[in-house]
């Protein structure tokens, strides 16, 4: 059997497992799992874990290293992001993990989160000699990435992913006005970094990480009748009047209205709401006009370092 790799994206929302076997062709995909842990449920912007999201994490880490076993894992990393890195409790669901599972975990900061996020979308061959900024829509956090293919001009990790930002800003359901123009000022006063950055190295596309753009390509498709399987997807480009279409239709919609729509999983219902009002945020302020959707992100930027 040749080698086996493991990565464990453990993230606000969604716990990720991958599992690949090497070979001289690359990496083959063996098991893909995710389990919606909703660790930030409650607590995201307090930074403290509450007990029931505490319980499903360790009960979602269990099952991860009882597929680990199974399947004679030779190397494996577990990789913490902005909910465990914020919480007050933090250390100590690592500390359990480690004592039920045998799984050290590594919290990283938004740096080297943001730099794992370049080396996933790199290895994917998503990227060029012109410049990309890189998108990356967690619950906890977002992380932007100004670059090209040989390297990273600009990178940096905000505090406001969608599930920080719906538990600030949408409260009601569908979302006020005043909340969106709440939201807008918000984003507009966190973000200059990002703005100044851009000024300094002009940007010709947007490459949407994984996460909710898989959502925008999945439900587009469907809309328009067609199949889409996303194990099969690794990009897709969006056509611009397509996806701000879309995003005005989910920034309008009720809850009940995105739970019955096609392509919309379920811990992405709410959320999707937030980090829309976002993604369009970004898109009408740098004025891009070009949107693709990769499916690589943090894990394949973490396998490549350890195959490296």
């Amino acid at each position: 059997m040749n080698k086996r790799f493991a990565v464990l994206d453990l993230g606000t929302n969604t716990f990720h497992l991958l599992i690949v076997e090497e070979s001289s062709a690359g990496f083959t995909e063996i098991v893909h799992e995710q389990d919606s842990v909703k660790l930030g449920e409650g607590g995201i912007n307090k930074g403290f874990i509450l007990p029931a999201a505490f319980e499903r994490g360790i009960k979602t880490m269990e099952w991860f290293s009882e597929l680990i076993a199974q399947n004679k894992v030779k190397q494996a990393r577990a990789i913490a992001t902005s909910a465990l890195r914020n919480a007050a409790n933090g250390q100590d669901f690592i500390v359990e993990v480690k004592a039920k599972t045998g799984i050290s975990i590594e919290i990283v900061d938004g740096d080297a989160e943001a730099a794992f996020i370049y080396q996933g979308i790199k290895a994917a061959g998503c990227l060029s000699a012109q410049n990309s900024l890189i998108v990356d829509i967690g619950g906890g956090s977002v992380e932007f990435i100004i670059c090209n293919a040989s390297g990273i001009f600009w990178k940096r990790s905000f505090e406001i992913g969608a599930a920080r930002l719906m538990d600030r800003f949408h409260r009601s359901d569908p979302i006020p006005p005043e909340s969106i123009s709440a939201l807008n000022l918000y984003l507009e006063d966190c973000l200059q970094s990002l703005f100044d950055a851009a000024k300094a190295h002009p940007i010709e596309d947007i490459i949407g990480s994984s996460g909710v753009f898989e959502s925008y390509a999945e439900v587009i498709e469907r809309l328009k009748g067609n199949a889409f399987d996303l194990k099969k997807t690794k990009d897709y480009e969006f056509k611009q009047d397509e996806l701000l279409d879309l995003i005005e239709k989910i920034v309008l919609s009720s809850h009940q209205q995105r739970v019955a729509t096609a392509g919309i999983i379920p811990i992405r219902i709410d959320m999707i709401v937030t980090a829309s009002l976002l993604t369009r945020f970004i898109v009408n302020k740098l004025g891009i006009s070009k949107v693709t959707m990769s499916t690589s992100s943090l894990k394949e930027g973490v396998l490549a370092e350890m195959r490296s």
